[in-house]
């Protein structure tokens, strides 16, 4: 994996977070980084996205223990921090803090990579290097898409209470607006990309690390781009729009069901390591703990019970006990998707389920026989297809980040077990304080 890393020290330490947290990383509204957008080199440019790409897998750890945990896929232990099974289980009298690590971490991580973003988009508009137009075109469409994809995740906790759109000036930062406002923004973005990328000549003026192999050129980034779309157009009911932009992606209903875009990590002691390896029977200290129901619930046979492994002794901690550990990342190097083609064929079946039922049953059928599974023989009512859809979107995107936005997008997040009986399910994360300042 090549590593990438950040101009000289303005990103050693990490870049922007859009409110008082600002000082504890570097200054990006320097004299510096003044200088860069201003006139924008290709050697700025290289180690800008690099810093991009650095920065978007920051506190991805935190993220995904905040939807995991919350969406009762696993149990994220920490004999020091009893918050992941306190706050995000709603224990006892426990409330989502908005002034702690897994609301504000997340949120501040995913803003810096956006100002870092926006600075290439500037600078790019700005430089009198000798970019051509279809490098600028390449470059801002970049910095568009993954705008957008780090807004999603950010919008995906806090959903109703909402994200800003508008970070560009920190000393005035734009609003934070609803949840379809949101959409409708991020959305925005990935269109104005797909513009952009159908001017964008052949290459970009930058390389990408390993996790975009295959799609490291404006023709094939731009199926990357529009696969978010569909993910958007998703979560936006828009079922046609959806299925429309799945036809300009990476989509493959007979291809390999790991096709995707990925955050990549090595060992490099300039890079980070996956975030979401434990090894197996790990203690209290640090473990990522299955909730019983993804076994007892699966069918048999299921081959994606593999992304689970029976501990040799069952753990407890603060009144949980489970018996199996999470080990769908086996090492400190594996890669973990940003998007990929099982969640392509599951867009297009749900999609479908409102659209063509028939074609639902396609999608379905493609990724249970994949694992396993003999055909579906259910009713095509949409009622019985929605609820074999969210069945296969739980096993088949396990520990992806995607079960507690499924529920939640269906108003079924009354149907999470809870191992308690004080516990309670979460709707949403709350906007850190310090945005309400």
């Amino acid at each position: 994996m090549k590593t990438f890393k950040y101009i000289s020290m303005l990103f050693l330490a990490g870049t922007l977070s859009v409110s008082c947290e600002v000082d504890e990383y570097s200054n990006l509204n320097g004299p510096e980084v003044s200088d860069i957008v201003a006139d924008l080199s290709r050697g700025d440019l290289r180690d800008l996205v690099g810093g991009t790409f650095y920065s978007m897998r920051n506190r991805l750890g935190t993220y995904y223990d905040d939807v995991g945990v919350v969406g009762r896929e696993y149990f994220r232990f920490s004999s020091s921090d009893p918050r992941f099974t306190a706050d995000l289980l709603g224990g006892e009298n426990s409330v989502l803090d908005n002034n702690t690590f897994y609301t504000t971490g997340p949120w501040s991580a995913r803003y810096r990579t956006v100002k870092e973003l926006n600075i290439i988009s500037d600078g790019i508009a700005n430089s009198t290097a000798d970019f051509t137009e279809a490098e600028r075109n390449a470059t801002r469409a970049y910095a568009n898409t993954i705008k957008a994809h780090e807004l999603l995740l950010n919008l995906n906790l806090m959903d109703e209470n909402g994200i800003r759109l508008d970070v560009s000036d920190p000393n005035n930062l734009g609003p934070i607006v609803g949840k379809a406002e949101a959409l409708t923004g991020i959305l925005g973005l990935l269109n104005e990309s797909a513009t952009l990328l159908a001017n964008a000549g052949d290459s970009f003026p930058f390389e990408f690390p390993v996790g975009f192999t295959g799609f490291d050129t404006p023709a094939t980034f731009l199926e990357f781009n529009r696969a978010l779309a569909a993910r958007v157009a998703l979560y936006q009911e828009d079922y046609a729009g959806a299925l429309n932009y799945l036809s300009n992606s990476f989509l493959d209903l007979t291809g390999d069901l790991d096709t995707g875009v990925y955050y990549s990590f090595s060992l490099d002691a300039t890079d980070l390591p996956n975030p979401m390896f434990f090894p197996l029977n790990a203690s209290t200290a640090g473990a990522r703990i299955v909730q019983s129901s993804f076994v007892t619930d699966a069918e048999a046979g299921d081959t994606r019970l593999g992304k689970v492994v029976q501990r040799d002794e069952s753990l407890t901690l603060d009144g949980l006990t489970g018996n199996y550990d999470v080990f769908l990342y086996p090492s400190q190097t594996s890669s973990i998707p940003l998007i990929r083609n099982e969640e392509l064929i599951l867009i297009y079946a749900e999609a479908s389920i409102f659209t063509t039922p028939a074609n639902a049953v396609t999608g379905i059928n493609r990724v249970r026989t994949a694992a396993g599974l003999t055909a579906y023989t259910g009713a095509q009512t949409e009622a019985a297809l929605i609820d074999e859809l969210l069945k296969q979107r739980r096993y088949s995107l396990y520990a992806e980040g995607h079960r507690w936005i499924d529920v939640r997008r269906y108003d079924r997040l009354n149907t999470l077990p809870l191992e308690r009986p004080n516990d309670d399910v979460w709707s949403s994360f709350p906007i850190p304080l310090n945005e309400n300042e």
